[in-house]
């Protein structure tokens, strides 16, 4: 795995992430709520006594206007495990909030993530997939924990996370799970296509439960897995060679230039170009898509935008937080990026691509198109 793909829990200084946010509302939503039951037992206790008049002794008198309070967020954190992750996640200004309160927090969210991960997957059509492995620097048990994530389009072009689950590595084993357990609960047809790292056991995983779908290969991992090959000085130009390959405007473009790039490498730097050269196919295989989807899926980009706020950062908080916590974590950052997700360009090619409908060179192909090129080539 690349170090472009290990990802760990940082929110980026002075700037407020989505997880902060959430982490906000969490602690508002807990402090009405814990407000709300210490007021109906005053009000209970009080609840048979009288003044002069008959009138009840203690009532509610409605609401004041909403007004800030000062808590953890900013700053919030917890005590005991959930101390140091949250600081991990948020920053060191995060303080505020009881123990009891954090405790509440995070089985709220495990709870819902454990909703999550059961829901039935049945009666949407999901066309592609991105999927893609995300570590943390945090760890439990003695290994760095790592979240095996799928997200797909439907057929509407909407973008979901369909798995966020404990892979430990991303071995074909894990993947096989997350795969059989979305196909146990509904999700029986399977994407037209699939992205992805090319070291993931992801593939190995796929060929067995939905060899039916396409394989991708995403080109910012096959990028970064390339230049770790050349030196320095030579990275510029052989990543702008590169670019030249997944930029051409058709298939015959792309092989022309990517037989460029192994001509010019291949005596210098084999490793490179045998790198490059072992999912050639699985790289271009976007050309037989709408060329409208093209900037979709030739990347695992909806996976690595969703964890924009994680950023790389050393083991900080070794042993402090367990996997269901960090799994929820990462669930609810997911569900809180979703939100903001709009639909794929070209969504209404979506329908054609799950009817089969053939595209070459990212154009609709139809018979009298196929029938006028082979005349032409005669």
């Amino acid at each position: 795995m690349s170090k472009d793909n290990i990802v760990s829990l940082l929110m980026p200084g002075g700037i407020e992430d989505s997880l902060t946010e959430l982490l906000r509302n969490g602690a508002r939503r807990l402090i009405q709520q814990a407000i709300e039951a210490e007021l109906a037992e005053m009000l209970a206790k009080y609840e048979g006594q009288t003044d002069e008049q008959g009138r009840r002794a203690v009532v509610r008198n409605g609401y004041l206007p909403e007004r800030e309070i000062l808590t953890g967020v900013g700053p919030v954190t917890s005590t005991g495990q959930m101390k140091e992750a949250l600081e991990v996640l948020v920053g060191p200004e995060a303080k505020g909030l009881s123990a009891s309160v954090i405790g509440r927090l995070k089985r709220e969210w495990e709870a819902e993530y454990t909703e999550w991960c059961q829901r039935d997957m049945r009666g949407v059509r999901w066309v592609y997939w991105w999927a893609d492995a995300i570590y943390s620097g945090l760890r439990a048990e003695g290994q760095k924990l790592c979240a095996l994530v799928i997200i797909g389009v439907n057929e509407r072009g909407e973008k979901h996370f369909l798995a966020i689950e404990d892979g430990i590595r991303e071995s074909t084993q894990s993947w096989r799970e997350v795969l059989l357990g979305l196909k146990q609960r509904g999700l029986d047809v399977p994407p037209k296509l699939a992205v992805g790292d090319g070291a993931l056991g992801f593939w190995a995983a796929l060929e067995e439960v939905y060899p039916e779908t396409r394989h991708q290969r995403c080109w910012v991992h096959k990028t970064a897995n390339v230049l770790n090959y050349l030196p320095k000085a030579v990275q510029p130009k052989a990543k702008k060679a590169l670019q030249e390959i997944w930029m051409a405007e058709d298939r015959a473009s792309a092989h022309k230039a990517f037989d460029h790039f192994v001509a010019t490498y291949q005596a210098k730097y084999p490793k490179a170009v045998t790198c490059l050269e072992k999912d050639r196919e699985a790289l271009l295989a976007f050309y037989d898509f709408p060329a409208e989807h093209w900037v979709h899926i030739r990347t695992t980009n909806p996976i690595e935008s969703a964890f924009a706020t994680i950023r790389h950062r050393s083991d900080q908080a070794k042993g402090c937080v367990s996997r269901n916590t960090l799994l929820a974590m990462l669930y609810k950052l997911g569900m809180s990026a979703q939100k903001r997700w709009r639909r794929i360009r070209g969504f209404n090619y979506l329908a054609k691509v799950v009817e089969g409908v053939k595209f070459r060179d990212g154009v609709e192909v139809n018979d009298k198109r196929e029938t006028d090129e082979s005349r032409n080539a005669a």
